[in-house]
């Protein structure tokens, strides 16, 4: 058993939702749906993930004993075979968690914590098939860069007591492979036809990252661009 304290739910901060989307997926998740934050890069659809999974794992009224992430180790570019053990590749990717875990708690050092603690998973694609998630909020992130059969793999895990967040823009999908692009869209097909699930797109409107962001990506948008 790890030495290091737990995080507690008075630890956490509390975040409003900042937009008319954010305010969406806080209610649906508030009524017991599970949740599809898709849309625009800068939108808080990750930091609005790990903070409802995390809130929910620490209230000791659920049944959620930790929150898992499950994202992809896609690169943006083509940047060869990453040197080091499985846990130095995976480390490169868990950088982003890292970062709003610290905003969420105001601690630097609360993901290791929560890691060792078991309240906290980061596991890739390539891991995934063979277990059994119980107990647990998942958090798919980067959706877009999974092909249909690492998602189909992903849901087909959960078992008890588990919510689900996917979240991604399949706009940004970093495949080359029409096929596999569409994966993500294959998918969703299914997700729609599913009970307590709500697909919940993000647009530019929602963009809490920077104004700069924003312009660029309404113009984008506005010129039809991809």
């Amino acid at each position: 058993m790890s030495s290091l304290k737990k995080a507690t739910y008075n630890d956490l901060f509390e975040f409003e939702p900042q937009t008319t989307h954010q305010r969406i997926a806080y209610d649906c998740w508030d009524e017991g749906e599970n949740l599809v934050l898709t849309g625009s890069a800068g939108t808080g659809k990750t930091f609005v993930a790990m903070y409802l999974a995390v809130e929910a794992v620490l209230e000791k009224e659920t049944p959620y004993d930790k929150c898992v992430i499950v994202r992809s180790v896609v690169p943006t570019r083509d940047m060869g075979f990453l040197p080091g053990t499985i846990e130095e590749k995976k480390e490169v990717f868990e950088t982003p968690y890292k970062a709003i875990c610290k905003e969420l708690f105001g601690d630097s050092n609360i993901y290791e914590r929560m890691i060792a603690n078991n309240q906290l998973e980061f596991t890739t694609t390539s891991f995934i098939r063979g277990l059994t998630i119980d107990n647990a909020v998942v958090i798919v992130d980067e959706m877009q860069n999974l092909n249909f059969h690492e998602l189909d793999s992903v849901i087909t895990r959960v078992g008890t007591n588990c919510r689900v967040i996917f979240s991604g823009d399949y706009l940004q999908s970093d495949f080359k492979d029409p096929a596999e692009r569409e994966g993500v869209q294959r998918f969703l097909r299914i997700i729609d036809q599913l009970k307590n699930f709500s697909v919940i797109t993000f647009n530019w409107h929602d963009i809490v990252r920077s104004d700069f962001l924003r312009d660029y990506i309404m113009t984008k948008e506005m010129l039809g661009i991809r």
